[in-house]
């Protein structure tokens, strides 16, 4: 059978453009060069289909030296903290010691001063004792009154008790000043005064001597006070 001329030129038209149809589909899925074609085939860590991309060993490599370089850090100022601390205990420790010491110091003088503060008074006391003893003692003195002051005057203040006796009486017992009435060796005036060293005080050089020098010592100081003084007013 003959087809018409306008029927044959539809059915060309139909077959060009389905050739052209399967020519453009095959030519979006067939790679046009060879760097298309590599990017086709390149694999990468892109999710697919909304699932977790898998890390790539370089990525995994990363994580393991950060998460190590993570705890060496870590134990490094877990190491500083523990030393900081022990160098404050050892330092607060030290302090403590040394306060220590210090206060067993401090004691051990202050207690050594004490010690030596009361033998010190223990001595004096005795001293004072023993000189007290001898003087209420006045028969345990004899010989002259040069003699028996040389045993109750401290041997320190000897002389200068000696320079005013010399002065005052020449070491006489019973000498007595014409114009005032003072008497014995220290001229006491009056010299009933002397009865506070005893009763004996007119004519027992001791008791005049003991009298003497408690009220030098109780006037000037000692001895010595009084022969200062003696020296400038020529009495005492």
């Amino acid at each position: 059978m003959q087809l018409s001329h306008a029927r044959r030129n539809s059915l060309i038209t139909g077959v060009t453009t389905i050739a052209l149809a399967g020519a453009a589909t095959l030519s979006l899925a067939l790679p046009q060069d060879g760097g298309t074609a590599e990017a086709a085939t390149t694999v990468t860590s892109a999710s697919v289909d909304g699932l977790p991309a898998t890390p790539t060993a370089e990525e995994l490599r990363a994580q393991a030296d950060a998460a190590q370089a993570a705890d060496a850090a870590a134990k490094l100022k877990a190491e500083a903290d523990a030393a900081a601390a022990r160098a404050q205990a050892d330092a607060q420790a030290k302090a403590q010691a040394d306060a220590s010491a210090a206060q067993a110091q401090a004691q051990e003088q202050a207690k050594a001063q004490a010690d030596a503060k009361a033998k010190a008074d223990a001595a004096a006391a005795a001293s004072r004792s023993q000189q007290r003893s001898a003087l209420n003692s006045a028969s345990a003195f004899t010989g002259t009154p040069q003699q028996i002051a040389a045993q109750i005057v401290p041997a320190g203040q000897l002389q200068c008790f000696t320079n005013i006796i010399e002065r005052e009486s020449n070491w006489k017992v019973t000498a007595t000043n014409p114009s005032s009435g003072a008497y014995g060796l220290v001229q006491a005036l009056p010299g009933s005064k002397m009865a506070a060293a005893g009763a004996d005080w007119r004519t027992n050089p001791a008791t005049q001597i003991k009298w003497g020098l408690s009220y030098m010592n109780a006037t000037y100081g000692s001895p010595c006070g009084a022969w200062k003084f003696w020296q400038v007013h020529h009495a005492y």
